[in-house]
């Protein structure tokens, strides 16, 4: 157990995806009290959808839950998002993101597994070139992140 609970609860839905047969990746939304209201996992696989990415669908569930001002709730991941997930976090107005296992230390984790192809595109840079703030932590040294991924990609 870490000393970011929600992070934990991310890598838990990042170890649910892959035991159904998806990704190793999760997302939780939580709302501006801190209470976490929606958790998401990767779908790709069984879903054949290549956009459902963990962050993708949470930020589209929460648009369809919540609704569309989502300035006050925080997105907790497993991993830090990709170029696509962050567009999609930035559209819907969350305005903080915590992840744990850097998009660079996933690269070196991945190497060139065709089912990982990484854009080399941190999400702060994709969040820099908005017209609004998100604000970003991460990565956190959180093993349990990197253990997920242990023995799942073709390095």
């Amino acid at each position: 157990m870490s000393d970011h609970p929600r992070l934990d609860l991310a890598v838990e839905q990042a170890r649910l995806a892959r035991e159904a047969g998806n990704h190793p990746f999760g997302a939780v939304l939580a709302d501006p009290d801190g209470t976490v209201v929606l958790s998401a996992q990767n779908t790709v696989v069984t879903e054949s959808d290549v956009t459902g990415h963990a962050e993708a669908n949470l930020v589209r569930l929460a648009s369809t839950t919540i609704g569309r001002d989502l300035s006050g709730y925080v997105l907790y991941t497993s991993t830090e998002p990709c170029a696509m997930c962050a567009g999609a976090i930035y559209w819907a107005g969350i305005g903080k993101v915590v992840f744990a296992l850097g998009e660079d230390d996933l690269r070196a984790m991945t190497g060139d597994d065709p089912e990982n192809p990484t854009l080399a595109l941190p999400c702060r840079q994709v969040f820099a070139a908005g017209q609004r703030p998100t604000e970003v932590l991460g990565p956190y040294e959180l093993p349990e992140a990197r253990a997920v991924h242990e023995g799942f990609w073709r390095s």
